[in-house]
């Protein structure tokens, strides 16, 4: 937990663990707000899942629809906070939707309400004029003469069309190829035919042996083929298949808000022509160190979008995670961060450097790691033919060092395992010393949290620094030359686009005595203010991890703190501190041992439970106390590390957690108040599959079913009529799936409940993970908080916005991109939007507007903080999609499921 700061989540990704964790909360309106007629309860949740890339390419068969509006109903936002509350009203519309295939809706209309503001947006519009131009695709195989396996990876293929291209040019009549480094090519126009195969010699490529492999010849033997080999050009054989012809028109239908079959694949052709021309100028020099043998390789990110105003180039600074390259030793001690090789932890190792490639240092050849060897290299035979007196071969084990010391290549390490960099049933063994990391490859494991600060401290730039960056690319670029995109008529401007925007007024926020808060500049303080719904706390307790703290003077502080906030707190009935043997035990008994000191310290289990840690990172005590709180005892818990600025501010932020968290009952109605539901989920799985959950005894174990009886329970035996939804975590490919599989799981769970009429549901997706940037046309500074933008670089006819609901004092702020997939409940544009902005105000613990609505973010901190009751490095090795994983799927255990004391509360805060 960060505590003492007030930080904007949504900076960095909150992943709590390598499988995918679902889960939900709810808030409900103010019933003394509703009109006279039958007030519709609201039941709002947010779905975390990974957050895929902003678009990715391909067909959306799907005809243009939507849903028929019926009505018009006045329905008011939720107003009540426990800690402040948000005032606003606005008229909505609603309707039903009986279709069996939905797919997201169009947009209804556009907001009006705020002060308009003069934007730039990272968007550079495109002219396109060869609308009859058309993309034929060929399907590409690469197969090795000698051994007629196909070639993979994309630096080789590009190598060979490259030189197809120079040898065979005449023959494919000039034409130029937009290539996406794999199995796909595309030409603007036909090839003279079909089908194609051609013989292609490069002089120069990486593969061979690396030297310890199974059916080596003697070393002399050996030695004369490589040299042989090394000097032989290496031959390929492509074969060009033609597969689909891809309109550009679909392009300029798209534009015009009509659904099309190939615009998505026409983008996506464009797309590689980019990437294309950006992979020919790879450069190493803008490279940040984020230790741990990872750094930040800055670069520009470039796509073309269909928008309200046309087709356009977005264009941003981009970093992506790469391996340091260098020695593979190097890179072993800075992730494990020790000093001496012989620390290494080498299963751990073994799993890192898996799918890695490394250069061979003695023959400058590249390799694939698969695995390491059992044994070191001093140890670690293979089986080897050498000719005896006779002339005859015979097999002899040799081992790997023996191997290299009669190629004159000395071992100073022997004692350390070998990359095995051959294939699963035939290792082919090299020598760590001997490696060295190639450059520019992708690291897919999750970063630490200082990794993240390192990253985004180094990579942000202010507003003025990036537009100057991106406006320099494109003019440096020269996109206009490129002969396929001069071909298709596209011309680029090179100033970037202006959109014109709305800032929104901050809501007005209600704290004690229904005093009024006004925030200005997206923060407040509570200087002089109490809490709306202040919390009393009697029986609790200090335990203490840390050797280094005057557990009085918190206690004394954190109690002076809370009574000007009015929050009424006794005196702690006990103080434990830890044994100082016990600090030599592990995690699990550290926290079982202090629990027997609590138990014989107090009459009886406490309400609440302060616990002072160690250390404010990466504490190993954090996930076993946390498991044993909220897991085994049902109590609640706040964890804080020992600071020099623990001042007023500090015990403000912790008090903020610890009342929006200790609650003897969940008080209804309250905006803010949300029950969170987490499952375990393959981490190659993004729709979310526990929703709806039918055991074989016919009853539900899905998170719909909990969540909804806790709403039954807490809302005087009601049922919500409306459902809002907010998911985070999905690309655009996927919102078909979100509305016709978690959706369907959502109304199935309801109707397994023998309920009669569903409710009406709105559905909204919040992307964080985009490159649209917005600017102050007339100003230096970020955009002011509440700016919103549904015009001009919005997409043609779905329901989007882009929202900056928080100040950004450092770099350049982010807006969150929000689309509308559903809307049965009705909203206007403009309430919606408002909705939106209040929600983005009401994050217990902070005292600032954030990025994202506050659903999503509990959401990522209920995931993170029940992530620590599991270790899951066994099954998942990456934080994202990318990445080589077994095809074989591994079973995720259940999480140990929430005590019922603490179930109902808002633990994760």
């Amino acid at each position: 937990e960060e505590i003492g700061e007030e930080k904007s989540p949504g900076r960095g990704p909150h992943i709590a663990t390598e499988a995918h964790l679902t889960h939900l909360g709810h808030i409900n309106p103010d019933p003394t707000t509703l009109s006279a007629s039958t007030p519709p309860l609201s039941f709002f949740f947010a779905t975390r899942g990974r957050e895929g890339e902003e678009r990715e390419r391909g067909r959306e068969g799907e005809r243009e629809g939507g849903v028929e509006r019926e009505r018009e109903r006045r329905l008011p936002l939720p107003v009540a906070s426990r800690s402040m509350a948000a005032k606003t009203s606005g008229a909505v519309q609603v309707h039903n939707d009986d279709t069996m295939k939905r797919i997201p809706i169009a947009r209804p209309s556009v907001g009006r309400e705020g002060k308009p503001i003069r934007l730039l947006s990272n968007h550079f519009a495109v002219k396109l004029r060869g609308v009859d131009s058309v993309f034929y695709q060929y399907s590409v195989s690469i197969k090795s003469e000698d051994d007629d396996k196909v070639v993979d990876g994309k630096g080789i293929g590009r190598k060979v069309i490259d030189k197809l291209l120079q040898t065979y040019g005449p023959e494919l009549d000039g034409k130029d190829f937009a290539y996406d480094g794999e199995k796909c090519l595309f030409t603007v126009g036909p090839l003279p035919q079909n089908n194609f195969e051609f013989t292609v010699i490069l002089e120069e490529t990486s593969s061979g042996s690396a030297g310890g492999s199974h059916g080596h010849e003697s070393p002399s033997q050996a030695d004369k083929k490589r040299v042989k080999r090394s000097h032989l050009p290496k031959k390929f054989v492509v074969t060009i298949s033609y597969a689909a012809k891809i309109p550009l028109k679909s392009v300029a239908l798209a534009l015009r808000g009509s659904e099309s079959e190939h615009a998505q694949d026409a983008l996506r052709v464009l797309d590689i022509v980019l990437r294309q021309q950006q992979a020919k100028s790879d450069d190493n020099r803008n490279l940040v160190d984020l230790t741990g043998g990872v750094s930040g390789c800055r670069g520009l990110h470039s796509s073309f979008r269909t928008t309200v105003g046309g087709l356009s180039l977005n264009m941003d600074v981009s970093t992506t995670m790469i391996v340091t390259p260098g020695p593979v030793i190097d890179f072993l001690l800075k992730n494990q961060k020790v000093n001496d090789i012989r620390d290494i932890d080498w299963p751990r190792a073994k799993k890192m450097l898996r799918n890695l490639r490394v250069r061979a240092k003695h023959n400058n050849m590249e390799f694939k790691i698969i695995g390491l060897s059992d044994l070191p290299c001093s140890k670690q035979t293979f089986p080897m033919k050498v000719r005896n007196g006779s002339s005859e071969l015979q097999t002899v084990d040799i081992t790997v060092q023996e191997y290299f010391k009669s190629k004159q290549v000395e071992l100073t390490m022997p004692y350390l395992p070998c990359l095995d960099v051959g294939k699963p049933n035939r290792p082919n063994y090299l020598p760590i010393e001997l490696s060295h990391m190639v450059s520019l490859q992708r690291y897919t494991k999750a970063l630490s949290s200082q990794q993240r600060a390192t990253l985004v401290e180094k990579s942000r730039q202010k507003p003025q620094e990036r537009m100057r960056v991106v406006t320099d690319a494109v003019k440096s670029n020269r996109y206009d030359d490129d002969p396929i995109l001069s071909s298709c008529g596209i011309e680029i401007e090179k100033q970037l686009t202006r959109v014109d925007g709305r800032v929104l007024s901050a809501p007005t926020l209600v704290v004690g005595n229904s005093e009024d808060c006004i925030p200005s500049r997206g923060r407040w303080n509570y200087n002089n203010k109490t809490l709306f719904d202040p919390v009393k706390i009697e029986r609790w307790a200090i335990v203490n991890f840390s050797a280094r703290c005057d557990m009085s003077r918190i206690s004394r502080d954190l109690i002076n703190c809370g009574r000007s906030k009015g929050i009424f707190i006794d005196r702690p009935f006990t103080l434990v501190d830890e044994d100082h043997q016990a600090r030599r035990c592990s995690p699990v008994e550290r926290v079982e041992r202090m629990f027997e000191k609590v138990k014989a310290n107090l009459p009886g289990p406490p309400d609440f439970l302060l616990c002072v840690l160690p250390e404010r990172k990466n504490c190993d005590i954090y996930g076993p106390w946390k498991k044993k709180n909220l897991h085994e005892m049902g109590i609640v818990t706040q964890c804080i590390a020992p600071s020099p600025k623990m001042n007023d501010q500090y015990f403000t932020n912790v008090l903020l957690k610890i009342n929006a968290k200790v609650v003897g009952s969940r008080h209804w109605p309250l905006i803010s108040r949300y029950r969170a539901s987490v499952r375990t989920q393959s981490p190659k799985v993004e729709m979310i599959d526990s929703l709806f959950k039918p055991l074989d005894d016919m009853n539900d174990d899905g998170i719909i079913r909990e969540l909804l009886l806790d709403f039954y329970k807490t809302s005087q035996s009601r049922k919500p009529s409306q459902i809002i939804i907010f998911r985070d975590g999905v690309s655009e490919s996927q919102f078909n799936q979100v509305l016709n599989v978690e959706l369907n799981q959502i109304m199935k769970a309801y109707q397994h409940m023998g309920q009669g009429n569903l409710p009406k549901v709105t559905v909204i997706v919040a992307q964080k993970n985009h490159h649209t940037k917005l600017f102050q046309a007339d100003s230096p500074d970020n955009v002011p908080p509440g700016t919103v933008v549904d015009t001009g670089i919005v997409h043609p006819r779905q329901y989007d916005f882009y929202m900056c609901a928080h100040a950004g004092p450092i770099g350049t702020s982010r807006p969150t991109h929000y689309h509308v997939l559903l809307d049965e409940i009705g909203f206007s544009a403009d309430d919606l939007q408002k909705l939106v902005l209040s929600l983005s105000y009401v994050y217990q613990r902070s005292t600032t507007a954030i990025s994202v609505v506050a659903p999503i973010c509990y959401a990522h901190l209920a995931a993170a903080q029940m992530g620590q009751f599991m270790k899951f490095e066994e099954f998942a090795e990456t934080s994202s999609g990318s990445g080589v994983h077994s095809s074989t799927s591994t079973a995720i255990p259940e999480l140990p499921r929430l005590h019922s004391g603490v179930c109902s509360s808002m633990f994760f805060c």
